[in-house]
């Protein structure tokens, strides 16, 4: 953790040094993010925005170096005044915003500014130069702010810009046109002012105990919600107290030089006008083009489409366009009236699983006779959403739809960084991890924030179908506790939601918009959400809530466009299940008939728990091998249920006698908790909208309600998910004891083999079986009953699955393990297997580089969960893209599995994989 700031540190320094490269200097349209800032509190800084933004102003504090984006905390962090709050305790070394909470805790001696209590109390200031050529004098110039954290006022060169009232809250982008202000030919000077959250917030009690209380989710009376906001930041059952709040500038800063007309606001909507016949899309783009001159501009609007991410032709044409001096005017072009604008044979944007997530680049220019003013580009999809309602069983039941092929969700809510500090590489390396998981729906929960571009780009790239939530939720607005009053401000709610719909609004990857999590605004605010969706969106669903439980009261508008409540519900389970736990909540439908919220606590591997947990020290008051700080990491979380998770490994697979035995049998827990999720689900796949996670990811080192944890290692949970979440499927049903195969493709399999085996713990074969299957579209088939031959077995078993295509290709294995009253303890006296690691492939890439591996067991006994790695130095490649893990291989079985991992995550070393399994003896393979 210690190498993060210096990592990004380093890396914003490189973008800021190649931010403005000798070619762009001259080009007609440049955009140039500032990076390199100084920080200060304003309580030491005494100049006001017009001294600070002169050129002339001398410092007379001392100012911090930051690279934006960055959070004030982050940057103090960076400079060393606060220690990692990431690690240990160290968050409570850290003065919180509530004076309250400082009190209760003793947080004020830490502060870092002379006699005051509170460091975020006050505003900061960040401030920078940047050089204009004199090449640009007459040209349009706009600062933009991605997004800042809660209010900002800005200062150019002695002139404010913005202030406090026109940029507030944490999710609007502000286009600032500085062109009076900024000097062509000389230095400039910027200085921003960031204002600290209109109301902190009061956090709940901290989790200083291994297995506390319940956490308070939003602090006990949810006063964070007055804000506009990452509700999270005060606090939540995943994550502890940010204490700054986020403030500061934590999306990029741009200066954008363009000539006198420019293009903003573009929307680009495709349809499938001959459904299901596809041969042909309709396109339809809009856009706003400002005049900032008092010249009419004669111009024309020249667009190119081109594909993207596959081999295909190129459309272009020009349209032209008259700007009188001043004007600001909308443009509408749609395929009736430009021919180019209707595109034959296209290929669609596919979720993961589906297709391929075929990517198009549109280029809009505006020329004035030989002079480009403006120039802009972004990807998109060809593809159509749509949705519907049914009942079931008293439930309403929602339903999604791409290009009309319904599409079942399986996925989870995605939350924030603790102190909102992913970089563009980091989005890639999480979304690369989702799809690989077979995860085709990320949910963007609204107690979080709405994501940077890096994000969306990502998301478009791996076909991650994305659920965005607005920033509401139950425990802040009055649906558990907080008031429906809040947030306070209408104007800064409406704003940061119109902006954020143009941001968004044209990636592929956005299936739906909801009202929030768990519970609504008021009346004016959901109206405001859900009439602007219509109106500046109008291409995929409104739903009200996350939640189904919470009612819309009488009169309200509901989904759009059907009018119907959500059909989608939260509520978990959260703790650890059995799987059959998980198919009776499946067979009875009820809430399950759209699960959007469900999971379990999923401690991480061996390898990263002192990463997570750095005092590993066992506290011997507590279960072996737990201490107080594994409560600060989660483990205290009541809803969690961390202890029960805990007792029940215990009771099925025996007390740890080690911590890396601890771990082990964790993941045991893990897999069969995520395999039950999926597999219930999955076993009603044609009756359910879908299954989704609490949750994908960590904000913070956590040991709870993840798939892979913040160090980017997946837990056996993630590997269970890719198993059950494959396209094609052999599962055994633990509700009826039967063998089944799931087609989640709308594509005909051909004739499928299937094999059931069931074997002893000396791998003597108890039962053996096979039968074919096959399917014309989606569909669930059970095909081998085992129940009668399963009540025959009275001890622990094995149940070993394989399912093969006509050619004989594998194309989905499983396995389970049984034992009367639960009792897994035989595990631990496994026989040793003999497996044979061999390296088949090498290959090298300019982002990747990839390896293929065959595991053979050349002996007669099973080889249970054994688990590659690619390392480097002793240490695992995080991210690294297995194919699959912690697999069990049937005596003389071979089995092939691939990795791939970021080329800069390598460095100059040659990888190696290192092979381990319950009962198999670790072993090295080179990679050379």
């Amino acid at each position: 953790m210690k190498k993060l700031f210096l990592y990004a540190a380093c890396a914003a320094l490189v973008n800021w040094l190649s931010a403005t490269p000798a070619h762009a200097q001259n080009a007609p349209v440049k955009q140039v993010q500032l990076t390199r800032f100084q920080l200060q509190s304003s309580v030491l800084v005494k100049a006001g925005g017009r001294e600070l933004s002169d050129k002339n102003y001398r410092n007379t504090a001392p100012w911090y170096p930051v690279q934006v984006p960055s959070t004030v905390l982050y940057g103090l962090v960076a400079n060393h005044v606060y220690p990692d709050p990431y690690q240990g305790w160290n968050n409570m070394h850290i003065p919180d915003a509530s004076d309250a909470f400082n009190k209760q805790y003793n947080l004020d001696k830490y502060s870092h500014l002379p006699g005051k209590v509170n460091p975020w109390k006050k505003p900061y200031w960040y401030r920078t130069t940047f050089t204009v050529p004199a090449a640009d004098k007459g040209k349009t110039f706009q600062l933009i702010f991605k997004g800042i954290n809660y209010r900002a006022e800005v200062w150019l060169n002695g002139h404010r810009v913005a202030d406090s009232t026109q940029m507030a809250g944490m999710f609007a982008e502000h286009n600032l046109n500085v062109s009076r202000s900024v000097l062509a030919g000389g230095s400039n000077t910027l200085a921003v002012k960031i204002f600290p959250l209109d109301e902190p917030g009061l956090p709940a009690k901290e989790q200083l105990e291994a297995l506390g209380p319940f956490y308070e989710n939003g602090g006990p009376t949810g006063d964070i919600g007055k804000n506009v906001t990452m509700l999270c930041s005060v606090g939540w059952d995943w994550m502890p107290p940010v204490r700054d709040r986020n403030m500061g500038i934590w999306q990029p800063v741009y200066l954008r030089t363009t000539g006198t007309v420019t293009i903003a606001r573009p929307k680009l909507t495709t349809d499938l006008p001959s459904f299901p016949d596809t041969s042909t899309a309709k396109l339809s783009l809009g856009l706003t083009l400002t005049n900032y001159s008092a010249a009419t501009a004669n111009g024309k609007l020249m667009v190119s489409i081109k594909p993207e991410n596959f081999a295909g032709p190129v459309t272009q044409f020009t349209q032209p366009v008259a700007l009188p001096g001043g004007v600001t005017k909308i443009v509408k072009l749609d395929a009736d009236k430009v021919n180019q604008l209707l595109i034959k044979n296209p290929k669609l944007w596919w979720p993961n699983g589906y297709g391929r997530a075929n990517l198009y680049r549109i280029k809009l220019q505006y020329a004035n006779g030989a002079h480009i003013t403006d120039d802009t580009s972004f990807v998109f999809g060809i593809r159509t959403v749509s949705t519907r309602t049914s009942e079931v069983n008293g439930f309403t039941r929602r339903e999604f739809f791409v290009n009309g092929k319904r599409v079942h969700l399986n996925g989870g809510a995605w939350v924030p960084d603790l102190m909102v500090h992913r970089d563009s590489a980091r989005y890639d390396y999480e979304m690369h991890l989702c799809r690989n998981a077979n995860v085709n729906l990320v949910r963007i929960w609204g107690g979080g924030v709405t994501p940077p571009d890096a994000f969306w780009n990502a998301a478009d790239r791996y076909g991650l179908m994305v659920w965005s939530d607005f920033w509401i939720t139950g425990d802040t607005q009055g649906e558990f506790k907080g008031s429906p009053d809040w947030p306070l401000e209408n104007n800064v709610f409406t704003k940061n939601v119109i902006s954020t719909i143009y941001r968004i609004r044209n990636h592929p990857s956005l299936l739906v918009w909801t009202g929030g999590n768990e519970g609504h605004a008021r009346r004016e605010l959901y109206d405001v959400m859900r009439n602007n969706i219509i109106k500046l969106d109008g291409t995929r669903p409104f739903i009200p809530s996350s939640s189904g439980f919470a009612k819309l009261p009488a009169g309200w508008e509901g989904s759009w466009p059907d009018n119907q409540p959500s059909g989608v519900y939260s509520g978990g389970p959260y703790a650890w299940k059995d799987a059959k736990e998980y198919y009776k909540l499946a067979d009875q439908a009820h809430d399950w008939v759209f699960k959007d919220e469900t999971g379990l606590p999923s401690q991480p591997p061996y390898n990263t728990l002192a990463k997570n947990i750095p005092d590993t020290t066992w506290d011997k008051n507590l279960p072996y091998p737990l201490n107080n700080m594994w409560g600060y990491h989660d483990a205290a979380t009541g809803a969690g249920k961390y202890d029960e998770y805990y007792k029940d490994m215990v009771s099925r697979y025996g007390k740890p006698t080690s911590r890396e035995d601890f771990s082990d049998k964790m993941q045991l827990m893990n897999t069969t908790g995520y395999q039950g999720i999926f597999e219930a689900a999955g076993h009603k796949l044609t009756e359910t909208g879908g299954v989704m996670l609490w949750k994908l990811n960590a904000a913070f080192p956590s040991v709870i309600w993840q798939i892979y944890d913040w160090y980017l290692e997946p837990n056996a949970g993630y590997y269970a998910m890719q198993n059950a979440c494959e396209p094609i499927h052999i599962q055994f049903n633990q509700s009826d004891s039967t063998v089944a195969v799931l087609n989640r493709t709308h594509r005909s399999t051909g004739t499928l083999m299937l094999q059931a085996d069931v074997y002893d713990t000396h791998t003597k074969s108890l039962f053996h079986q096979l039968a074919t299957a096959s399917f014309d579209d989606e569909g669930v088939k059970e095909v081998i009953p085992m129940g009668y031959v399963l009540k025959q077995v009275k001890e622990f078993c094995f149940v070993v699955l394989s399912l093969k295509d006509a050619k004989g290709n594998v194309v989905s294995r499983n396995t389970y393990w049984m034992a009367p009253g639960n009792d897994y303890t035989p595990l631990n006296k496994l026989n040793n297997a003999q497996v044979q690691a061999k390296l088949l492939k090498t290959a090298k890439g300019k982002s990747e580089n990839s390896w293929t591996i065959q595991l053979t067991n050349n002996s007669n006994q099973l080889a249970f969960y054994v688990r590659p790695q690619l390392m480097v130095n002793g240490q695992e490649v995080m991210p690294a893209y297995w194919t699959g893990s912690y697999v069990t291989l049937a005596p003389h079985e071979s089995t092939t599995l691939s990795v791939s991992a970021p080329v800069a995550k390598l460095g100059q070393q040659t990888p190696v994989i290192q092979v381990s399994g319950w009962n198999v003896k670790h072993q090295i393979i080179s990679t050379k």
